[in-house]
């Protein structure tokens, strides 16, 4: 059996767009780390024993070892006050509340250990353990469950995490065809094109444009215009001509673009 070192660790790629970390204690990230990391086809064994073999028996990042008490901040960060002007404790206690209300009314227990929440992983399906006579051999899903399905939230949770992965979805669509319009055409007011126009120059799919468009106008960066009068980005044929008026002061004031290639990469 091969042990994995600490630059091994594995994150699973669906974890930011399940919307877990707006969940769990802050610990459910550095946990999901470790269950990643399990997973992969040279170890098995427990989690004890990666952390040993890992960490050696101490993860700052996970509060020490598996029976350390979760939280919903770092108990050694400065807290911000602007944001949460309640300060540290009030702001703990009413998430714990709010978290415990929602296991609660699913019927599951509230944790309050590292080793109780990766339990829970196992009860929601968020990972699996093959318990054998001689070790335990852990996989995770290729697509984890979302908050939502397990559990009951309220309504602004919701939107925020539906938001959240629309812009995971979106982000990549967006950079490729704000790289055209910046790159090759010098950032402008407005032009005269087509979904066929712009997939072929930004390398992209026709429908990828559109879905960017989409999000360039929901999110008051652009419009798009048909004879003068506003046209709805989703329904755009792929051969129709349109006008792509765009905001660029709300653009480079709302967003923050990170452009990597070629070597870089």
């Amino acid at each position: 059996m091969h042990i994995p070192s600490a630059r091994d660790l594995a994150m699973h790629n669906d974890w930011w767009a399940a919307g877990w970390d707006h969940v769990l204690p802050r610990q459910g990230f550095p946990l999901t780390m470790l269950i990643g990391t399990a997973s992969r086809p040279d170890f098995t064994g427990s989690l004890d024993e990666l952390l040993q073999e890992l960490f050696e028996g101490h993860w700052g990042m996970i509060g020490g070892d598996l029976g350390g008490v979760l939280t919903f901040s770092w108990p050694d960060e400065e807290w911000d006050y602007e944001a949460a002007p309640e300060g540290r404790e009030a702001n703990e206690a009413h998430r714990w509340e709010t978290f415990g209300a929602m296991l609660t009314a699913a019927g599951y227990p509230v944790p309050k250990t590292v080793r109780d929440l990766s339990e829970l992983n196992l009860t929601w399906g968020l990972a699996r353990r093959e318990e054998t006579p001689d070790d335990a051999r852990w996989s995770m899903p290729a697509a984890l469950p979302l908050p939502g399905d397990l559990l009951p939230g309220d309504a602004e949770l919701a939107k925020r995490l539906d938001r959240i992965r629309w812009t995971l979805r979106t982000g990549p669509l967006v950079d490729a065809l704000i790289n055209h319009l910046v790159d090759d055409l010098g950032e402008p007011r407005e032009i005269l094109t087509s979904l066929d126009r712009l997939a072929a120059a930004a390398s992209q799919d026709a429908d990828d444009v559109r879905i960017a468009l989409a999000e360039l106008v929901q999110s008051g960066d652009a419009q798009v215009q048909r004879d003068q009068e506003p046209a709805d980005a989703e329904r755009l044929e792929a051969h129709q001509r349109f006008r792509l008026v765009m905001n660029w002061d709300h653009f480079h004031e709302n967003r923050v673009q990170l452009t990597i290639k070629g070597d870089d990469t």
